[in-house]
């Protein structure tokens, strides 16, 4: 008998209850869309960011600049050695200007630098680099 006194009210608060599980429902797969939207975004950033270094990696041009580090300082304070995609250079008795003109130009080389010490003796500096691409 209570029953069919508040039947309009049980409905009400039914309907009530399932729109409130409806919007949480609703604002939870919005949220895990967007995170999933999110997640997607960034890995295809990465994978353009791969692609771009794998260009850079395949270019051929890269023995080339690497050897135009032998043209920054004269050959009596350069030893190299190039085997493959691998290079050893020690340089000895740099003044400073060389020194900042080999370090820059390895710098900006996309090449895998292994060892790069440089060691300073009074004004001259000695500098050991190795690398791979």
């Amino acid at each position: 008998m209570i029953a069919k006194r508040y039947q309009n009210e049980w409905i009400v608060l039914a309907a009530f209850l399932l729109m409130a599980f409806s919007f949480i429902y609703k604002n939870v797969q919005l949220s895990s869309q967007q995170e999933m939207l999110f997640g997607t975004k960034k890995t295809v950033q990465e994978l353009k960011e791969v692609i771009a270094l794998q260009k850079i990696w395949a270019d051929k041009k890269i023995a080339q600049n690497v050897t135009k580090l032998q043209s920054l300082v004269p050959p009596s304070k350069l030893t190299w050695s190039s085997k493959n995609k691998n290079v050893t250079a020690s340089y000895s008795g740099l003044t400073s200007r060389e020194l900042n003109a080999v370090t820059s130009k390895i710098m900006t080389l996309p090449v895998e630098i292994k060892k790069l010490v440089i060691d300073n003796k009074g004004t001259t500096y000695d500098l050991e680099f190795q690398c791979k691409w």
